[in-house]
């Protein structure tokens, strides 16, 4: 939800160091997340989210992540400007105008968004792995590497048994999205 009113600022608002703004976002992307895992350690410590879902949560939702935003202007780029400025004409606001205009022509963008958020979130194995240690709190992917025992036999038959079920709801998610989510990713790359 925040990376869609971010990218909507970046794509049709017209400010000063704008750009400037958007390539300090963008370059985002190029930290790697184990540069900053300790101090995002640290800060969850001091404010007491650790073993809870908090951090799992709250960072992934105030944000976005730079991908998310960069996809959505994209793909706010090929909304016409022409709906905004007669909109405009017509004496909406701003919010009105996103939240009636751009919000629902841009239904494919979001599920592309909404699709890459869920996934990243239900496969993450290393942010849970860090900051919950309760077992009542353990996530999916941790507990489908606790299959794995280095000092006996491995019992291969019920981690694929698990795997295959902890599967079953990015499929069914992807093949609900479907439509949406490949109109979302031709469309966010076709204007420049």
């Amino acid at each position: 939800m925040t990376s869609s009113i971010t990218a909507y600022g970046f794509s049709m608002l017209r400010a000063r160091g704008r750009d400037a703004l958007f390539l300090m976002v963008i370059t985002g992307l190029m930290i790697p997340s184990v540069v900053t895992m300790v101090p995002t350690y640290v800060i969850f410590r001091q404010i007491g989210w650790l073993n809870t879902w908090l951090p799992l949560t709250v960072p992934s939702w105030f944000g976005g992540g730079a991908f998310s935003i960069f996809l959505l202007r994209q793909f706010y780029r090929t909304i016409p400007r022409e709906l905004r400025e007669a909109a405009l004409v017509d004496g909406a606001s701003e919010f009105r105008i996103y939240r009636q205009i751009i919000v629902p022509l841009a239904l494919p963008g979001h599920a592309a968004v909404a699709i890459f958020a869920f996934l990243w979130s239900w496969n993450d194995l290393f942010g849970p792995l860090i900051y919950l240690n309760s077992q009542s709190l353990q996530t999916l992917p941790i507990a489908l590497a606790s299959f794995v025992n280095t000092q006996s036999v491995t019992q291969w038959q019920w981690m694929m048994a698990a795997t295959v079920l902890a599967m079953l709801p990015c499929v069914v998610v992807f093949l609900v999205a479907q439509k949406y989510f490949i109109r979302g990713i031709v469309l966010s790359g076709l204007k420049g």
